[in-house]
C-alpha cells in the first residue's frame, strides 16, 4: 500500500529528517557497505542513473519530456547520496532519497513520517511508486506531493502530485537487447527463479530483479 499525503521537499538544501523506521538491534557497518554497493550496481545496470549531474542539468534533460519521466542522480547535498529528478505537470523537480541502516525512502516532512514506507534499495523504491501510478487517479494525487512552499505548515494541496511513469535513459547506456528481454520477463512473472531456463540465464535474471 502506498503512503498517503506524503509531503516531500524538492529543495536539496533543506535539513534532513529522521528515518521512518528505527530499530534497537546492533547495526553492523558492513551491512551499509553491502546495501549501498548493491543499490549502485542496480542503478548502473538500469541505464537511467545519471551520476554526478547537477539539479539544473537534470532539469534541462527533463524539460521537454512528458510528465512522469524521471531519472536518478547523485545528490548535490553533501549529506545525501542520491536524488530523484522527475518531470511534473509544472516542470522538472527533484526529491532527495534518504538512507539509514539499510533502508531508502523519499525525503519528507509529513506528520505520517513514522509510517512512510522504506525499501532495501533505490530500485525497489522507484518501482513501488511507479506501480502506484497505475491506481485510480484520485488515489495517486493524494500519495506523493513534492514540497514547493518552504512553509512546513502549508496544506498538502499546495504540493505537486508526483508521478513516476517513464525512466529517462542516458543515450550512451541505452539498454541492451538482453536487458530489455530481462525486463519483459520480470514484468510477466514474480518467480523468475522457477522458470525452466539454464542456470546462467536464471542468474542473469536474478542480477536485476526489476521491471524498470
Amino acid at each position: 500500500m502506498v503512503a498517503k499525503a506524503v509531503t516531500i521537499f524538492h529543495h536539496e538544501e533543506h535539513g534532513g529528517s529522521c528515518p521512518p523506521h528505527s530499530s534497537s538491534r546492533p547495526w553492523d557497518p558492513a551491512e551499509d557497505i553491502h546495501c549501498i554497493t548493491t543499490t549502485f550496481q542496480y542503478l548502473q545496470t538500469s541505464g537511467w542513473y545519471w551520476g554526478s549531474i547537477s539539479a539544473s542539468e537534470a532539469r534541462e534533460a527533463l524539460l521537454t519530456k512528458s510528465e512522469g519521466t524521471f531519472l536518478v542522480r547523485d545528490s548535490s547535498h553533501p549529506q545525501y547520496m542520491l536524488a530523484l529528478s522527475v518531470k511534473t505537470r509544472y516542470g522538472p523537480t527533484s526529491v532527495r532519497i534518504e538512507y539509514s541502516r539499510g533502508c531508502f525512502w523519499l525525503d519528507s516532512i509529513s506528520p505520517g513520517l513514522a509510517h512512510l514506507q522504506s525499501f532495501p534499495d533505490v530500485l525497489s523504491l522507484i518501482q513501488h511508486y511507479k506501480s502506484s501510478c497505475h491506481t485510480p487517479q484520485q488515489q495517486v494525487s493524494n500519495d506523493i506531493h513534492p514540497k514547493t512552499d518552504p512553509n512546513p505548515h502549508a496544506s498538502k494541496d499546495s504540493g505537486i502530485p508526483l508521478k513516476l511513469m517513464h525512466p529517462l535513459h542516458k543515450s550512451e547506456v541505452f539498454p541492451s537487447l538482453q536487458h530489455l528481454a530481462r525486463l519483459t520477463i520480470n514484468r510477466h512473472t514474480n518467480c523468475p527463479d522457477q522458470l525452466p531456463l539454464p542456470k546462467l540465464l536464471l542468474h542473469y535474471l536474478q542480477n536485476y530483479p526489476f521491471h524498470i
